[in-house]
């Protein structure tokens, strides 16, 4: 059984006697003592004559025992009186007496509860009957409660001699707990627990009316907080309340740390809640654990709630501006933590520092001042803690304080995960609060402690198998020194300690002097870096400071090329040493090391950089991707390396492209890396990878995709996403999914000799590209050469579409992935023999300069990726230029800079128009292919993109075999059909195009095919207009047909402007042409003449008259011959005046034969006029 606790000469309540009556547990109250018991009796004796509501046998057997227990007590009697008392009758007098002394004028002594005392209230207590005694306490208690309440929160202490009475305490206590429990509603027990703070021996009264009522006490502790102070060490109201609450915990232990919640909660009596987590340290007895004082004042400074931490903090700055008290709790706390400390102290630290002689350098880290693996974490826990007191609290450490904390952080643990830890706040520690080192002697230590550290290092990391060590943080930190980056520092420490402290940099300058003079000089980091080994599988999950951050900021201070040290072959290490997610500092890394390869560290050196990753080593890293071997195997380097290393190369090249004026100045030329290189690296492969892992590469995806759109443009093309889409889509993910492909596996053998047997057999060709049709875009690479090589064998009459149909889908499967290669590897594969007997094969750099090298393949033109290789050509000359630019070679006088870009600009405007007139001759039906009529057909008027562009290549394949001519689903057709959505794209691209070709021309028969298969040919009527005034006969009659065409296909208003302006020019040229001139002119484009009238009938009556005249001149032609015009000027005549009326006057078969067959211009131009009207008549009559 515990002792009872006795404070002043008072007895208190136990723990134990608490308990019992807490828990109605009658046999531990028999045990009780008499001095315990007595004060229980209030409660007991209530009990004992009250009804109970638990009628019960096992109750009816308690009470039993508890009557048996107050048998033998004689201060039971006086209470039994108290309780016989008419409460009803005393709350009516009480509740009068409270509304009188609410009136103003009346005194203290008026009242209706007592009345005038002719004696002091101690003799009146004594003297009195139970009601009186009663009587008394309430007036007494009702007088406080009303001070209380008119108070306003000032504290005050009332002088009562009933309180103060020893003889008395135990009656008044007995009468204040029996009123209290007969009479709840008028006094509530919280606030009669408020007023008993304001008399004298008041905590023990309250301890008493709690163990009474037990239940209350939750209730009582939180009224007490709540109507508590912020601070309550700040004045004597606060230091009795907390108090008070403190005795309440001590007779309640098991309650004491929900109080202590309820302190946090409310941000009230701070001291209370140190002085519970004192009360409850002192009975831990676990030693290396962390205590519970340190978790909690931790959790106080170090949480996320900003409201509760300035509270305590200025709790500790409060108690600070005091004079030292033993009795205060601040003191009382700091002497606690400070035992703690010295007790995880080494037993052979001492507080002197030990010379050279006393360090014994062959004892492994766990010898001379080493901590006790078990007692590293709670060192680490007190550092934080320190560090928290001091940096947001702003407490002053005593010289005392100072100097263990120093011995502590200076202490060597063993080689653990912890210990790195603990080294590591150590460390960052003795940087934010360097005043801890005051003295030469503790300099000295100091930089002991560090120059171990750095010897240490390397043991610690393998020993204690961890990644991010402690040795990267002093790398960084003498970095971050050396080029005074203090602020660096100061951030890196707060990270380090996991908090926010206010570090002056000025505080910094005694470090730094040690750092930069004695322990790392700048030469010294330099050549450590470069020895750091590189992190295995760096990611995003490998958190704390790496070799990265500090190659990273020597990088960016220039050390290495300052130095002439080499780092490339760590940088090379390290981005093959990646995994996802993407650590942070890769990014940055790479684009100063690039930085440094091409910007010198000063003018004065030209030649102080760095050197880029040889081509070898950036192969090395896509092995096994670039395929071309028959038994290709996979590559050893991760995906996030080849991206990153990706993520260089087209960051060099820009950055060479942006620096070559700078450069240039310097006479320094950087290599670039070879386009040999470039054609090995299946980029639109790794930039597909990229993008199915967008939430683990962080921005590397993006990047890809502005550095790709800068130096591949030609590889960013919309309409190839959007194919790419049709072609690797959900469709075909869930025909992979769905269809099982449990067949055997077909090498590239077996393939190329089912393309062998095509001809005769084309099954087994079939069944082996169904199995290919399974297959991811990756796995499909290893069959490319195969397939690309054997496509002359489908050229043949005769294939199945079926057959052309598949190894088209993987063609454009396989154009996903790896474009370049695969327009390089099909260009080859598909050169007429004649072009074979080269002695090299096509380069990707051949096609870039030439790109009309794709249409000179024995097939029709596979347009997808012609027009990749024409914006790469245009993207290639446009970086040339610029860098001509840059470099300032700005050539003679009379070549200025307008003239070289015009030039460029003409150079690739021919190059574009000569693919387009290649393209429109292709359009152009052959011999063969006219006699079978494929091609005649006219085209719809409109023919949707959609339709165009479905099935590319299986069309410009099957271009070449044999087809129907009947059907409007010919070859041609599907030809024609591909390069008209080719035009059109170039067209919208770029109208100069547009513009150019036509003025160029082409052959007269393909107009009817281009207005309607290309939707932008209206995009010609803007320049008509321009090519009618060219003076050339051939561009003007061009223009009209051209016109014809674009009418019937847009009648718009702007097209029947440029219709009148086309009938006034051929009226003009009637009056100027020559005799042979206007034969010439008239004959193709008098029928052109029709398609005005049906597309804009308000231009009939121009027309007949631009007709009559044209008729007119050449009957006056042919009068001054022998020839008999009277009968065609009359029917011309009778069309103009009367062109609705009956049909003129038709000449016989014969008779028109003969005059058809007149070989005079004249004569055929007349008879040509009459067609036109005669066309012009029927297509209105049709029209009404």
């Amino acid at each position: 059984m515990c002792r009872p606790n006795s404070t002043q000469g008072f007895q208190f309540v136990s723990p134990f006697a608490f308990e019992a009556m807490q828990e109605v547990n009658v046999v531990r109250l028999a045990a009780l003592s008499d001095p315990e018991l007595r004060l229980l009796l209030p409660c007991l004796v209530r009990m004992a004559l009250c009804a109970p509501a638990d009628q019960s046998q096992t109750w009816a057997q308690d009470k039993k025992l508890i009557l048996r227990l107050l048998s033998g007590v004689e201060a039971v009697n006086s209470i039994v009186a108290l309780l016989s008392v008419d409460f009803h009758a005393l709350e009516q007098d009480a509740r009068k007496e409270q509304q009188l002394r609410h009136k103003p004028g009346v005194s203290n002594g008026d009242g209706i509860l007592v009345s005038q005392l002719q004696h002091g209230l101690t003799l009146e207590f004594e003297h009195s009957d139970p009601l009186r005694r009663l009587r008394l306490v309430l007036s007494e208690l009702l007088a406080i409660m009303n001070k209380v309440s008119d108070s306003n929160g000032e504290f005050f202490l009332k002088s009562s001699e009933l309180f103060e009475s020893p003889v008395y305490l135990e009656e008044v206590a007995d009468v204040l707990c029996i009123l209290q429990a007969e009479l709840p509603s008028l006094l509530p027990i919280v606030d009669v627990a408020e007023a008993l703070l304001h008399v004298r021996n008041g905590e023990w009264f309250l301890c008493l009316l709690v163990s009474n009522v037990p239940d209350s006490f939750n209730e009582v502790c939180r009224g007490l907080i709540k109507n508590g102070e912020r601070q309550d060490e700040e004045s004597p109201g606060g230091r009795r309340r907390t108090e008070a609450l403190r005795q309440l915990c001590r007779m309640n232990p098991s309650q004491a740390l929900n109080v202590r919640a309820m302190v946090v909660e409310q941000c009230h009596l701070p001291g209370l809640g140190v002085a519970l987590t004192l009360d409850h340290t002192k009975t831990d007895a676990a030693d290396d654990a962390v205590s519970n004082l340190v978790s909690f004042i931790s959790g106080l400074l170090l949480g996320t709630n900003a409201k509760v931490r300035t509270w305590f903090g200025m709790f500790i700055r409060n108690g600070q501006q005091r004079k030292k008290e033993s009795s205060s709790v601040l003191w009382q706390m700091r002497r606690q933590l400070l035992l703690e400390l010295v007790a995880i102290l080494p037993r052979s630290r001492s507080t002197h520092v030990p010379n050279d002689n006393e360090v014994d350098t062959e004892q492994p880290p766990s010898g001379y001042s080493g901590l006790r693996e078990e007692r590293v974490v709670k060192a680490s826990a007190l550092l934080r803690l320190y560090c928290a007191l001091m940096g947001i609290a702003g407490l002053r450490p005593t010289d005392e304080e100072a100097e263990q904390l120093l011995q502590l952080m200076t202490s060597r643990p063993p080689a653990t995960p912890a210990g790195v830890r603990f080294v590591s706040l150590s460390f960052c520690m003795l940087l934010a609060f360097s005043t801890l080192v005051s003295t030469p002697e503790q300099e000295q230590l100091t930089v002991m402690w560090l120059s171990w550290m750095i010897k240490e290092e390397e043991y610690f990391e393998s020993a204690a198998g961890v990644t991010a060590s402690f040795g990267e943080m002093l790398l960084l930190v003498a970095m971050y020194f050396h080029s005074n980056q203090l602020s660096a520092i100061i951030e890196l420490v707060c990270s380090t300690l996991g908090m926010k402290i206010a570090i002056k940099p000025g505080s910094l300058s005694k470090m730094k002097t040690i750092f930069t003079q004695e322990i790392f000089t700048e030469q010294v980091v330099t050549a450590h870096a470069v020895r750091v080994p590189v992190t295995s599988n760096l990611s995003a999950s490998i958190t704390g400071f790496l070799p990265i951050h500090c190659i990273y900021q020597l990088l960016r201070s220039r050390a290495f090329t300052k130095h002439k040290v080499s780092i490339k072959d760590w940088i090379y290490k390290q981005l093959c040493e990646t995994a996802t997610p993407l650590h942070a500092q890769l990014l940055p890394l790479i684009d100063v090391y690039i930085n440094s390869i091409l910007t010198p560290a000063s003018k004065a050196s030209p030649e102080a950089t760095n050197q880029p990753i040889t081509e070898q080593e950036i192969l090395n890293v896509f092995q096994g991707l670039t395929g071309g071997d028959g038994n290709r195997s996979r590559t050893r380097f991760s995906i996030t390396s080849q991206l990153l290393v990706l993520y260089y190369i087209l960051s060099y090249e820009e950055a060479l492209l942006i620096n070559t004026k700078s450069l240039a100045l310097m006479q320094k030329k950087p290599k670039s890396y070879s386009a040999a290189l470039m054609d090995q690296i299946p980029i639109k492969y790794l930039i597909r990878q990229a993008r199915g892992l967008q939430q683990e590469l962080g921005g590397l995806h993006s990047a890809l995709l502005r550095l790709l759109a800068t130096n591949y443009p030609h590889l960013c093309m919309v309409e190839d996403w959007i194919c790419e889409e049709e072609v690797t889509g959900t469709v075909p993910l869930l025909r992979r999914i769905l269809l099982p492909n449990n067949a055997k596996q077909y090498s590239q053998k077996q393939l190329h000799e089912a393309f062998q047997m095509v001809p005769s057999s084309p099954t087994r060709l079939m069944q082996i590209l169904e199995h290919l049709s399974l297959l991811s875009a990756s796995d499909l690479i290893l069959y490319a050469e195969v397939l690309t090589s054997n496509m002359n064998q489908l050229l043949n009459p005769g294939i199945p579409r079926r057959v052309l149909q598949t190894v088209s889908n993987l063609w454009m499967v396989l154009n996903t992935v790896m474009p370049r290669r695969l327009w390089v590897m099909t260009v080859n594969a598909l050169l007429p023999s004649i072009k074979l007997q080269r002695q090299q094969k096509y380069t990707q750099n051949d096609l870039m300069i030439d790109p009309l090298i794709v249409l000179r393949c024995i097939c029709k033109p596979n347009v997808t990726y012609l027009s990749a290789h024409l914006k790469e050509t245009s993207d290639h000359d446009s970086k040339q230029s610029q860098t001509i630019t840059s470099l300032g070679l700005t050539g003679p006088a009379e070549a200025p800079e307008v003239t070289r870009e015009e030039l460029k600009n003409a150079l690739l405007a021919a190059q574009d128009s000569a693919a387009v007139q290649i393209l429109l001759e292709v359009c152009m039906p052959n011999e063969e292919e006219k006699t079978k009529g494929c091609g005649s057909e006219p085209l719809p008027k409109s023919i949707h993109s959609s339709e165009l562009k479905k099935d590319e290549p299986p069309k410009s394949l099957s271009s070449c075999t044999e087809g129907t001519g009947d059907s409007l689903l010919n070859n041609l057709r599907e030809v024609q059909c591909l390069i008209c959505c080719l035009l059109h794209q170039m067209f919208i691209a770029d109208p100069n195009i547009a513009k150019l070709v036509h003025f160029q021309g082409y052959p007269r028969e393909l107009l009817q095919l281009t207005v309607a298969g290309i939707p932008s040919m209206h995009i010609c009527l803007d320049f008509i207009p321009e090519l009618l005034a060219q003076p050339q006969l051939e561009k003007q009659i061009f223009a009209i047909q051209l016109l014809s065409y674009l009418c019937t296909q847009y009648a718009l208003p702007k097209s029947l402007s440029v219709a009148r302006l086309a009938i006034s020019v051929m009226g003009t040229l009637l009056t100027v042409l020559t005799r042979a001139k206007r034969f010439t002119f008239f004959m193709p484009t008098l029928p052109c003449l029709v398609s005005f009238c049906q597309a804009f009938p308000p231009l009939y009556d121009d027309v007949t008259s631009l007709l009559v005249q044209i008729g007119q001149v050449c009957a006056s032609d042919v009068a001054t011959k022998a020839s008999d015009m009277d009968p065609l000027v009359a029917r011309l005549q009778q069309l103009k005046e009367k062109p609705h009326c009956d049909k003129p006057k038709v000449l016989g078969k014969h008779e028109l034969r003969r005059e058809r067959t007149n070989s005079d211009p004249d004569m055929q131009l007349c008879y040509r006029i009459e067609d036109t009207f005669m066309e012009i008549i029927h297509s209105t009559a049709v029209g009404v």
